[in-house]
């Protein structure tokens, strides 16, 4: 029997038989792994609270033929606490689980840095000190520069021309040129842009000084860039709860 034993966070559960479940992890060393946890969904199971989804965890699995088997569950951070009892930190982690998932789609590939972007979106939702939609476009944002989509903000995304550009081409990758403006391209404000690129760098000072109008218009480039990527609809993202933001208008 091969062990080995990770630190990963739990994006997905499914059923599995009677008693059992399938649970996907994004973990620090291995990357997406998926395993049994055989009897968590009887009463008298240990193991059952500590492998819902939010639950940073570290895990020992042993090596089955199709899928590993999780042994052991020690709960390093419980972010489930600190999200399920509000909707909005709920929906907006829902989404930067489902995105994980979406991005580690290789079993066993390093990615490290996505699972530390995932470990760090969850620890600000479940601490509540900041803006969960802000938190969720800094999560996708960073996210997409992690798969190598880091969206143009401050040259075009096509000649590499220096901006700020006022056009914005979801299919071209960011801000456009008047050269390289294709046909239905957008025309954001510029505070959008500079939320988009304080977002990026973690700037949080400049992104939670912008306007409601910014943060709406940055959240729907951002989503629909990521969509364009992932090549499919996420379906968390539209029942994320945008609520009114407190800022300086």
């Amino acid at each position: 029997m091969s062990l080995y034993r990770d630190t990963g966070v739990v994006l997905r559960v499914q059923k599995l038989g009677e008693a059992d479940r399938i649970i996907t992890f994004v973990t620090q060393r291995h990357g997406k792994v998926r395993a049994v946890a055989k009897g968590v969904r009887r009463t008298t199971s240990r193991l059952g609270a500590r492998v819902e989804p939010f639950a940073h965890v570290d895990v020992q699995f042993y090596t089955g033929r199709t899928l590993d088997v999780i042994t052991q569950v020690q709960t390093i951070d419980a972010f489930g606490a600190g999200i399920v009892t509000d909707y909005q930190r709920y929906t907006a982690a829902c989404a930067v689980l489902e995105t994980a998932d979406r991005m580690s789609a290789e079993e066993g590939e390093p990615v490290l840095r996505l699972y530390l972007l995932v470990t760090g979106a969850l620890r600000a939702l479940a601490d509540g000190e900041r803006d969960p939609s802000l938190v969720l476009d800094a999560f996708l944002i960073r996210a997409m520069a992690f798969a190598g989509w880091a969206p143009a903000v401050n040259e075009c995304a096509r000649c590499n021309a220096p901006g700020p550009h006022r056009s914005f081409s979801v299919q071209a990758g960011g801000s456009v040129c008047p050269r390289c403006r294709p046909a239905g391209s957008a025309a954001p404000a510029p505070e959008t842009l500079d939320l988009m690129n304080a977002l990026q760098l973690g700037r949080w000072d400049v992104a939670e000084q912008c306007t409601n109008n910014a943060r709406r218009e940055g959240s729907g480039l951002i989503a629909a860039l990521l969509q364009w990527h992932l090549e499919r609809q996420l379906r968390s993202l539209p029942l994320v709860e945008r609520r009114g933001i407190q800022a300086t208008q």
